[in-house]
C-alpha cells in the first residue's frame, strides 16, 4: 500500500468531521474517494497533505509514518484553484515547479514539454486572469504533476472542462497510472468512477460506509437483472410467457428484426432458468447481466437508514 489511514478522528468544535476513518490505497491504482458534500472527504485530504493534523489515528505513506518530508512526493490539485491572477502563466508555473524541488533548467524543460502536449505554447506570457476556468485548470494540473510525485490527489479535476479536455485529462491520468503513479480521485461523477477507479472508499456522515474494488462492489449489489436480445418478426409480450416472480422491466426494438428486454429474476433463480423458459417462445441471440451503476450504489448507500 502506498497510503494507509488508520482510525482517523477529527473534530471541529461540536462537529465530528472524521469518525474512525480507515482507508488503504494500493500502489499504482486509481482510488476513488467518494461521498456527499460535507461527508469528510476534504478533511481527510487535508490530513494526508498535512495541512491539518488528525486528533487521533495514524497515516502511513510508502511504509513510513507520514512526515513533512513526504510532501515532496505528493501532488495535490484542490477543487478550489490557487493560481495568482496577476502573474504570468509561465512565470507562475516556473515558480511553483521550483517550490516542488525542480531546478530552473529541469522546470523549463518539463514545462515546455507539457505546454506543447496541451497546446498551450501561446499562453506563457498571458496573465492568469486572462484564462478561462478550464485553461487555468490545465496550468494547475501541469504544475501538480510536474515533479513526478508518487501520489497524486485530484479533487474534482474535471470541473470547468469541456468534454474534449475531460477526455484529455482522463488519458493523462491513465498514462500516469501506467507509469506507476498512484492517484486518489475525489469526485461526484459516478460515471468517471466506473471508468477510471480500481478501488473506492465512500464516506458518509464522517464514516467509511463502503470500500473495496469497484467491480466487486457492483457484483455485491447485483440484483438479478439481465438484458436479453431476441429475434422475431414482431415484438412479443414476454410477461405472460415467464414464470411467476420474473419481471419484465423494459422491452423495446433493438434493430431490424431484433428486440431487447430487461428482465429481473427471483433471487433464488439462475440465468439458466430464465433461458430455459424464454427459449421455448423466442430465439435468444444474446444475454448479459446488468450490474448496478456506481451512481445507483452511491444513492442507495448514502440514503440507507
Amino acid at each position: 500500500m502506498i497510503l494507509e489511514a488508520k482510525n482517523i478522528h477529527k473534530a471541529y468544535a461540536n462537529h465530528k468531521a472524521l469518525d474512525d476513518v480507515s482507508i488503504s490505497v494500493p500502489q499504482g491504482s486509481v482510488f476513488g474517494l467518494l461521498g456527499p458534500n460535507g461527508a469528510g472527504k476534504t478533511t481527510l485530504i487535508r490530513n494526508i497533505n498535512q495541512i491539518i493534523a488528525p486528533d487521533s489515528g495514524e497515516i502511513w505513506f510508502d511504509g513510513e509514518r507520514l512526515q513533512p518530508k513526504h510532501i515532496e512526493q505528493i501532488g495535490y490539485l484542490p477543487e478550489e484553484r490557487g493560481l495568482y491572477k496577476k502573474m504570468k502563466v509561465g512565470e507562475q508555473a516556473m515558480y511553483l515547479a521550483q517550490l516542488k524541488g525542480l531546478s530552473e533548467k529541469q522546470a523549463m524543460a518539463k514545462l515546455k514539454e507539457w505546454f506543447e502536449k496541451f497546446g498551450m505554447e501561446t499562453w506563457w506570457d498571458k496573465k492568469v486572469e486572462e484564462l478561462s476556468k478550464g485553461m487555468a485548470q490545465k496550468v494547475q494540473f501541469i504544475v501538480t504533476i510536474l515533479h513526478d510525485p508518487k501520489l497524486l490527489i485530484f479533487d474534482e479535476p474535471f470541473s470547468g472542462f469541456d468534454p474534449v479536455n475531460v477526455e484529455l485529462l482522463k488519458a493523462e491520468m491513465m498514462n500516469l497510472r501506467e507509469k506507476g503513479t498512484t492517484i486518489i480521485f475525489s469526485t461526484h461523477n459516478m460515471g468517471s468512477v466506473e471508468e477510471l477507479c480500481d478501488e473506492i472508499a465512500l464516506i458518509n456522515k464522517s464514516r467509511v460506509v463502503l470500500s473495496g474494488n469497484v467491480k466487486d462492489i457492483q457484483r455485491q449489489y447485483r440484483n438479478q437483472t439481465y438484458s436479453l436480445t431476441y429475434e422475431g418478426e414482431t415484438e412479443k409480450d414476454l410477461k405472460p410467457l415467464l414464470p411467476q416472480g420474473f419481471t419484465v422491466l423494459e422491452s423495446k426494438p433493438h434493430g431490424h428484426g431484433f428486440y431487447n428486454a430487461k428482465i429481473q429474476i427471483p433471487t433464488d433463480s439462475k440465468i439458466n432458468h430464465l433461458l430455459t423458459e424464454i427459449t421455448k417462445h423466442v430465439e435468444v441471440t444474446g444475454i448479459q447481466e446488468i450490474l448496478p451503476s456506481m451512481n445507483d450504489i452511491f444513492i442507495q448507500t448514502v440514503t440507507k437508514k
